[in-house]
């Protein structure tokens, strides 16, 4: 067994003229920072399976009002969302898990207070993504599968 397991994903925008950055932290470690994400990027890292609890962060930033567009109705009828896919952990699919187990928090763009949601694969406001697990991952994997 490995000393260290390999996470990964694809982040993606809706829309890649909007200037949305995207910063990502396992722990106190920037892995990955964008102001302007305008293509799918592949995001990896590798975590050291030393036992220890764990945080990965996703931070959405640079979303505003003019980036979603509403109906006289009060429909959405266009936005842009930050879509993260195909999780994994060396190479197994945790997609669903990382779904089930991730707080979404955010304000709504500064128009009402901070919310912890569930996360469902997309992030349309400025916010943070977070999992916390504990390593060794295959243990934390073998808990909450």
């Amino acid at each position: 067994m490995s000393d260290t397991s390999a996470i990964s994903f694809d982040i993606h925008t809706s829309d890649a003229t909007a200037k949305i950055g995207v910063a990502v932290w396992i722990d106190n470690v920037s892995v990955f920072q964008t102001d302007h994400l305008t293509e799918t990027t592949h995001v990896k890292h590798d975590v050291v399976d030393d036992n220890q609890e764990r945080e990965l962060c996703i931070v959405i930033s640079g979303k505003t009002q003019d980036h979603t567009k509403i109906d006289e109705q009060g429909n959405i009828v266009k936005d842009v969302v930050v879509n993260i896919k195909n999780v994994t952990i060396d190479g197994i699919d945790i997609s669903q898990l990382f779904n089930e187990k991730t707080v979404y928090t955010h304000d709504f763009n500064g128009t009402q207070p901070e919310v912890e949601d569930s996360f469902y694969g997309a992030a349309g406001c400025n916010g943070t993504v977070s999992l916390k697990f504990t390593t060794p991952i295959y243990l934390w994997l073998l808990e909450n599968m």
